[in-house]
């Protein structure tokens, strides 16, 4: 009992000698950890008499107990004194110049949608906008998909309480999980020849470096008489060749399906991953970057648009994606953490705006 008793003397010195985190967590992998001091004692138990070992155990487990409480208590006094340091170093004075004062940054997601829009507004697309809180008839069924399509299931989408006065699925509110709704809206209310564009966030349960519940889209739609397939083909080589900045981007056109669309398209540029980089361009592979095609007949006829007499086409990407690759940017979450360092090395000066010859 002597032993544990100096034991417990050391150990107490130790955590509270610790002056920051790292070293605390030193303390505790000596105290606690699986080959720690208090770990080793609890071995010797097995060889023990009876009567020694209940009296030696239950010291033990209350030295545990004792040590796992401080290091706790020193924890949030070592987190606090932390928290007071950051606050007292990272202020503004706002009684500064604006010359001495941390210049603004734009986000990366702003800057995409900027040279976006002003890339299709050089071919004579214009800006239209729609609602983030949308029902099942304007985010799904309008655009041809099929009841119990799995798009419509509650583990991708994010539905909100029914109204009172609310019955049918057709007026189950939900957060829009594309932007392709904003061309239900858009046909409904204007007739063709139309050509828009419209963008925003849009809401899916996923999160990893690649996905995140809250994202940005950018669509393009056109309707008229005449346009066909080689129409939107062209399109889409000088945008992605205008935004990227490689006049002889490689393009290539994949058949897919999209209930939206028919027949439906996905978009490649060339790239090249030598060296476990990624550099777009000319090279031996092929990254996907948008989906398209022409739409759909029952889409047309279910916006009141007779698809007999009139067609189109239309194309979706994701904007942060956009920026992520044109931009160096290697994980999606950083974009959501207010990390104005973060912004400092990717943000943009607000008086450099995009034109349509570069898109950027």
């Amino acid at each position: 009992m002597t032993d544990i008793a100096s034991l417990k003397s050391e150990l107490t010195s130790m955590v509270e000698a610790a002056n920051n985190l790292q070293s605390l967590e030193q303390a505790r992998v000596t105290a606690l950890g699986k080959k720690g001091r208090i770990t080793d004692l609890m071995k010797t138990l097995g060889g023990m008499d009876p009567e020694e070992r209940k009296t030696t155990g239950q010291a033990l487990n209350a030295l545990k107990d004792e040590i796992a409480a401080l290091i706790a208590k020193q924890e949030s006094a070592l987190r606090k004194q932390e928290m007071a340091g950051r606050l007292a170093t990272e202020t503004i004075d706002v009684t500064l110049s604006p010359q001495q004062q941390r210049k603004g940054h734009i986000h990366p997601i702003s800057q995409t949608m900027d040279e976006l829009v002003t890339i299709f507004a050089d071919m004579g697309f214009e800006v239209v906008e729609g609602p983030d809180i949308e029902d099942e008839y304007h985010d799904f069924t309008a655009l041809n998909f099929p009841i119990g399509h799995p798009a419509r299931e509650e583990h991708d989408t994010f539905y909100l309480p029914d109204d009172p006065d609310e019955k049918g699925e057709e007026a189950r509110k939900l957060l829009r999980t594309h932007t392709s709704a904003v061309q239900i809206h858009t046909m409904k209310k204007r007739k063709p020849p139309l050509k828009v564009m419209y963008m925003g966030r849009c809401y899916r349960a996923d999160s990893d470096m690649t996905h995140t519940p809250m994202f940005h889209q950018f669509e393009i739609l056109l309707v008229d008489k005449k346009s066909h397939m080689g129409h939107l083909k062209g399109c889409l080589m000088d945008f992605v060749r205008a935004f990227f900045e490689i006049d002889d981007l490689p393009v290539r056109f994949r058949p897919s399906f999209f209930p939206f669309v028919e027949p439906g398209a996905e978009m490649d540029i060339g790239c090249s991953r030598k060296g476990g980089g990624l550099k777009i361009g000319a090279g031996d592979d092929w990254l996907e970057i948008l989906g398209c095609g022409m739409v759909h007949p029952n889409v047309l006829k279910n916006c009141g648009i007779d698809p007999d007499e009139y067609q189109g086409f239309a194309a979706g990407m994701g904007v942060d994606r956009l920026a992520m690759l044109k931009y160096g940017i290697p994980d999606l979450r950083t974009f959501f953490e207010s990390d104005t360092r973060w912004l400092s090395h990717y943000g943009f000066d607000p008086l450099e705006r995009p034109n349509a010859a570069t898109g950027s």
